[in-house]
């Protein structure tokens, strides 16, 4: 998926196929212009930096259940459980 992810970041409009998701195995369709594997690799790793808080965040946030319940128990004790919860999650993974 990061390769489709990264082609598509270089030209939102391209049409390919990654052939058992092999950066050197790209079939390029109706007439896009092919990319080169360095520059798919550049902006991979450029994607990987951006988005490496984003793995710890999934892992570290509450479920949603745990979430609507934390919610409703907010609204109803007129606390910021919630609040607090997702501001410690986001605190202790930052965006780079």
């Amino acid at each position: 998926m990061i390769i489709e992810k990264a082609i598509l970041e270089i030209n939102p409009n391209a049409s390919f196929i990654v052939i058992n998701n092999d950066i050197n195995n790209i079939e390029w369709t109706h007439e896009t212009e092919a990319i080169s594997v360095e520059n798919i690799q550049a902006k991979i790793s450029e994607i990987e930096t951006r988005d490496a808080h984003i793995e710890p965040r999934k892992k570290s946030y509450p479920s949603l259940q745990e979430q609507l319940d934390m919610m409703y128990w907010d609204k109803v004790n007129s606390t910021t459980t919630w609040q607090t919860a997702i501001a410690k999650v986001k605190s202790d993974n930052p965006k780079e």
